[in-house]
């Protein structure tokens, strides 16, 4: 005899990424999932000529602290400073961090 009962499962099955999300905000951990997608995809936001100047990246008190190996690369990232905090804020949603700190 078969102890599987269709009948005990759930009516509506979420689809797998409403499910996660409503895990990550079930145990609060939205914001650091957020900050680590981040990070993650800083070569693909930044673009192949920064990220490969790009040594470090963290994020520490909702600041994004980005370490470079290049003066003039590092000059050009802090002038187009609040076009990067754009396209983090329409990737990653806004508040996920809240300045761009080079060095």
């Amino acid at each position: 005899m078969n102890k599987f009962n269709p009948h005990t499962r759930k009516k509506e099955s979420a689809p797998l990424e409403s499910a996660f999300k409503d895990l990550l905000k079930a145990y609060r951990l939205e914001g650091k999932f957020q900050e680590k997608s981040l990070i993650q995809a800083w070569p693909q936001l930044v673009g192949k000529t920064i990220a490969d100047r790009t040594t470090s990246v963290f994020i520490k008190e909702k600041k994004l602290f980005v370490k470079l190996n290049s003066g003039p690369v590092k000059k050009e990232l802090l002038m187009n400073k609040g076009k990067v905090m754009t396209l983090i804020e329409d990737q990653f949603g806004k508040g996920v961090v809240e300045d761009l700190v080079c060095f």
